[in-house]
This record gives C-alpha cells, structure tokens and sequence, in this order.
C-alpha cells in the first residue's frame, strides 16, 4: 500500500505493508532482530516520525498484552489509528480481533479517521 505520512507531513509518500510470521524469538529478542534489519538497511533512529528508509514494528505477537513499562509495548499503542496498518491486516487476517478491545478488525477499519487514505500499490 501507498500512504501519506501519519501525522500528515511534507514526507514523501510510504510504502507500507502487513506480514505475518512464525518465530522462535520472544516478543523483546524478535522486535530487536526486526531492528538490526533496520539498521541493515541504514536506519538511524532520531526524532520520533522523522523521516526514515525502513520503519519495521511489531504490531501484536499471539495477542499478547504487554505490562507497564514492557518493551516491546504489545500490541502496538498506535495501530488502530492507522489505515497503513488496519487495512492491510483487515486482507491477511480478516478475523483478527484486538487484544485489549475486543474490536474486530472491521470494526477497527470502520472507526479509523477519514482524512487517512491508502493506496495499492500498482505492478
């Protein structure tokens, strides 16, 4: 998918993506395997929402609720507000349901902010 920057910025657009996946890793040692792939990639964290080459987050891992002061913070605390997320993972996983909530990931998609829009991505 194709989307503009969240918060709305004079980024360029993103290219964005959902995957699923299997992993011996625990939730900690695989968002920090996702983050050496980052830095593969020439990733240098700055300012939160600063531009970026790759961004890669752990959105949820088996529906796992993580405690205050956790890292990684599970499920994402943002994905929800986020068309990039919610409609892609609405295709992969169309029966998902939110750890916390409960919401459905169609009652996610219904609820995120209309000034959001994304794109396929064309061959």
């Amino acid at each position: 998918m194709i989307s503009a920057p969240v918060p709305p910025s004079d980024q360029p657009l993103f290219v964005n993506a959902v995957a699923e996946l299997a992993s011996p890793l625990d939730p900690t040692r695989l968002l920090a395997r996702l983050h050496g792939v980052e830095v593969a990639f020439g990733r240098v964290r700055g300012a939160p929402n600063a531009p970026r080459v790759v961004d890669l987050d752990l959105l949820d891992y088996d529906g796992h609720v993580s405690r205050p002061g956790d890292v990684p913070v599970l499920p994402h605390p943002r994905m929800t507000e986020r068309a990039f997320v919610v409609l892609p993972l609405l295709e992969l996983v169309p029966d998902w349901h939110h750890p916390i909530s409960g919401a459905s990931i169609g009652e996610l998609a219904r609820r995120l902010p209309s000034d959001q829009w994304t794109r396929r991505l064309t061959e």
